[in-house]
């Protein structure tokens, strides 16, 4: 570890500190809502679904960085900064996914309750790549078992900060969590249905290592967890020897990370005389347009999982699990 990575996971730590602390006292910053719906900010959309699903009629839900932004870079504006303190209640993802935006929730957090929804999450089940610099894997909502806890978290926030609502909160939990474990059935039935040498999955950057751990597939990302990093000639010459050396026929780019390097997988393959295609365009970072299917938490990993199954040589639904997949999102 170089010295900027050092310095760099020392202000990491610093920031965990500081909302550490906060949490502890939240006590002192939580207070029952003065009117109905209340105004709920979230950072990334799929922070903002789970909440809207949670919170229902009860409050307002406004997300910060919409569909195909890439949040390890994204910088708050000074609209995202009103947003947040004018919430009554905010909501982020955690372990350091929104990075870059660490200044302004450590300001909005003296001042109401911001809460991060992976915070009930065990260390022991979080990934820690050594190539991350000593930080866990953010990319937890690819396991759908992994982002139930988070809808636990909620559920659990949204009851102390609005107790008289317990019961309600408690209700549409149990209900949300209901279609997340039969998405989660979904996703280890189709993904064990690709033959076993093909189950290999190559996208843009290391987002998928939570969903490769709990569908049983391998993951290979060209870039390195965030997308800040850069993949390299040896990199992707790695890679192009895994896809010609286990014969695989399909590559996958993502909707918030440019897809040169996945294009320099292709080219490098034919160069060697094999044919490789894009399976499919996935959601890692960002869903899909609001207003949608994969819009939804739900959708966006009814999507992924759909395309990648159908790509690799598995069995799955074209319109997904739930017969809802719009025609462009199952292009591949």
């Amino acid at each position: 570890m170089n010295l900027n990575s050092i310095l760099k996971f020392v202000v990491l730590q610093i920031i965990f500190c500081i909302f550490l602390l906060l949490s502890v006292l939240e006590i002192n910053l939580i207070a029952a809502p003065k009117s109905y719906p209340y105004k709920v900010t979230t950072t990334v959309g799929m922070v903002g679904d789970i909440v809207k699903n949670i919170v229902g009629e009860k409050g307002k839900v406004k997300n910060i960085i919409g569909e195909g932004v890439d949040p390890h870079i994204y910088r708050a504006t000074r609209n995202d900064v009103f947003e947040l303190l004018r919430a009554d209640i905010v909501f982020y993802s955690g372990l350091m996914l929104e990075g870059k935006m660490g200044d302004a929730l450590i300001k909005v957090a003296m001042k109401k309750p911001v809460y991060a929804v992976t915070q009930l999450v065990n260390e022991k089940f979080l990934l820690q790549p050594t190539e991350f610099d000593g930080q866990y894997d953010p990319h937890l909502w690819m396991d759908v078992s992994a982002w139930m806890m988070a809808v636990k978290a909620v559920v659990n926030k949204l009851a102390k900060y609005d107790p008289q609502n317990e019961d309600y909160y408690i209700k549409k939990g149990k209900k949300y969590l209901s279609s997340l474990k039969r998405l989660h059935k979904y996703g280890l039935k189709s993904i064990s249905s690709i033959p076993k040498e093909k189950r290999v999955l190559i996208t843009a950057h290391d987002a998928f290592n939570y969903f490769g751990r709990a569908y049983s597939i391998q993951v290979k990302g060209i870039q390195g967890l965030s997308t800040e990093s850069e993949a390299g000639l040896k990199d992707i010459n790695n890679i192009v020897d895994e896809v010609v050396k286990r014969n695989i026929k399909a590559v996958f780019v993502e909707t918030s990370v440019s897809s040169k390097n996945v294009k320099a997988i292709i080219e490098g393959a034919k160069a060697r005389g094999k044919k490789v295609i894009i399976g499919g365009v996935l959601f890692s970072d960002a869903m899909g347009n609001p207003g949608t299917y994969e819009g939804t938490y739900i959708g966006m990993l009814d999507h992924n999982i759909t395309v990648i199954t159908r790509s690799l040589g598995g069995q799955a639904p074209s319109l997904g699990m739930n017969g809802k997949l719009s025609k462009s999102s199952r292009k591949h």
